[in-house]
């Protein structure tokens, strides 16, 4: 019989005050119907009053972070469930500081204790849990205080910011998200997608190259509740589904061929039909034998290079996503932040005609639901739309709530994976340009920049398989006719390349839904770089099977 999964939320979650006019704001007393905030905010408040180690520091921030995560996972190979896993959990972070908030203890490990949490919203051993966690996390302040003090003595240059920012609390409670789906009609579908080599007629002459050919479904829930001692109350919940396919080969020489896809979203309708999702899986197969049979690239080449929006979002992705937030520097230095625009605030990053805004209030694009949208950050503190590059030029960073130079306060960009401690993160990250140019006119002008530099060819990259590393590769000659070639390399695409050889953008931008923790979303439009390296792979090839596979 099939089993209708539906994962609970609280029993209680119906009586929960989530139902009041959209114009009041919830308050302490709407959190505390919630058996889990109840505890919470009960047990903070004991903390907050009671906790001191006689001679020692009072702490004078803490917060309380309790996530229950529900995860459904089925797997399939060669046409065959694998089976499926199902975990359900809840895990507190407890986070204490002590001294203030111009130098406080924070800046490593000592800043956080971790904690499993009872399920059944039994209030004894929830706060039992926390009150443990607490006592930990207070230990671990106190000495990373001491060590952080004798550290700042040892350096001349003093900090160059405050340790941690005021922000003003608030109290925000989202309706728990509950998943939906038939665990066994799942496990039937992604078994017959990965069978999809032996049993789609139009893929037949690969059938036996194919080496694997897997199928996943995965299905993720995180509820969060959040407390701190300066008034912040938080419940919110996301959703995340996933279906991927990947399948692998070998050419004759040995090389690795591969070839994958993944649908990722919100919410079920977000993910392709099972009709669209198997189409999608056999022109991935029949990409391999086109692949077996494609030319080595020999010669190594420099010159003009077009990336799709998909290839283009994977490599912006890349080298923006750490770029564009700021950490606190080491003790002792002058540097604002850390990474690759650590000194690049105001300075150009990309050509002029290009804008960065991270937005994660953005919930839909072009109809789709999009992963790394949500409302309040992991530190309590609202999301807001940060404009990062305005016309190529660097002039925000991503922040949480540790201050850097020139950015004292959040904007909502603090975020945490399941049991991680916040740290600045994107959220809806989207990559415009103006006057973008369709499909057929990047590659117009792409042919016209081999033309003005004597060039025979260009290259033209579909998918990459990790940053550098295309999947589909194509090499066009004058007259527009493309040649798949295989086992090369990407170079020179780098932060200096974003700022010198972008020369043209597209107009319609990709979406890039990444399933994860915390997920997050990229929108990016197809590049054509002026200069690029493509050079030969060099990897060793394995040998090939010595005798079939069975039929």
């Amino acid at each position: 019989m099939k089993r209708l999964h539906l994962i609970a939320t609280l029993a209680s979650a119906a009586t929960l005050c989530m139902s009041c006019a959209a114009s009041a704001q919830p308050t302490r007393a709407d959190a505390e119907k919630d058996p889990v905030l109840a505890a919470m905010l009960t047990e903070l408040d004991r903390s907050m009053s009671q906790l001191q180690l006689q001679g020692f520091a009072k702490p004078f921030f803490i917060q309380y972070r309790i996530e229950e995560v529900d995860d459904f996972e089925t797997k399939a190979e060669f046409g065959s469930s694998e089976g499926s896993e199902h975990a359900h959990q809840r895990v507190a972070r407890v986070t204490v500081r002590v001294g203030d908030y111009k130098a406080d203890s924070s800046g490593g490990r000592g800043d956080g204790s971790i904690e499993l949490v009872a399920l059944d919203n039994d209030p004894v051993a929830l706060r039992t849990a926390l009150w443990t966690a607490t006592d930990k996390a207070y230990k671990n302040a106190l000495s990373a205080y001491a060590q952080k003090q004798a550290a700042l003595k040892q350096v001349q240059t003093p900090p160059q910011a405050d340790d941690f920012s005021h922000e003003k609390p608030v109290v925000s409670l989202a309706q728990p998200v509950a998943l939906h789906f038939d665990e066994d009609e799942w496990a039937q579908r992604v078994a017959r997608m990965s069978g999809l080599y032996r049993t789609d007629a139009t893929v037949s002459a690969v059938l036996r190259d194919v080496e694997y050919s897997t199928a996943s479904f995965h299905a993720r829930s995180t509820t969060t509740w959040l407390a701190t001692s300066e008034g912040t109350i938080v419940r919110k919940s996301t959703a995340e589904y996933q279906e991927a396919f990947a399948v692998g080969a070998q050419a004759a020489d040995g090389m690795r061929l591969e070839r994958s896809f993944a649908s990722a979203g919100p919410s079920l309708a977000d993910l392709d039909s099972e009709a669209v999702a198997n189409k999608h899986a056999v022109e991935e197969i029949a990409s391999l034998a086109d692949l077996r049979k494609a030319p080595l690239v020999e010669e190594e080449y420099h010159g003009p290079l077009l990336m799709s929006a998909d290839a283009a979002t994977d490599t912006l992705h890349s080298l923006l996503a750490v770029a564009i937030t700021a950490t606190r520097p080491a003790l002792g230095t002058e540097a604002r932040t850390n990474g690759a625009f650590a000194s690049s605030y105001h300075a150009r990053v990309l050509p002029d005609f290009m804008n960065v805004v991270d937005d994660p209030s953005l919930t839909t694009f072009s109809g789709k639901g999009l992963l790394g949208a949500y409302s309040v950050d992991d530190e309590g503190v609202p999301a807001q739309a940060v404009k990062l590059v305005d016309a190529g030029r660097l002039e925000n960073y991503l922040i949480g709530r540790e201050p850097v130079r020139d950015f004292p306060q959040s904007n909502g960009h603090g975020r945490a994976g399941i049991t991680g401690a916040a740290r600045p993160m994107i959220g809806v990250l989207k990559i415009t340009a103006e006057n973008g140019l369709s499909d057929d006119e990047l590659n117009r002008k792409l042919l016209d920049m081999a033309k003005d530099c004597g060039l025979p060819s260009v290259y033209y990259v579909q998918t990459l398989g990790g940053v550098g590393n295309p999947r589909l590769l194509y090499r066009e000659a004058p007259d527009g006719k493309r040649e798949l070639v295989r086992g090369a390399v990407l170079a020179d695409i780098d932060d200096r390349a974003l700022r010198s050889s972008i020369k043209a953008v597209g107009k319609d931008l990709w979406i890039a839904n990444s399933f994860g923790d915390p997920p997050v979303t990229v929108l990016a439009p197809a590049l054509l770089f002026s200069d690029a390296t493509v050079r030969r792979a060099n990897e060793k090839n394995e040998k090939l099977p010595f005798y079939p596979p069975p039929e």
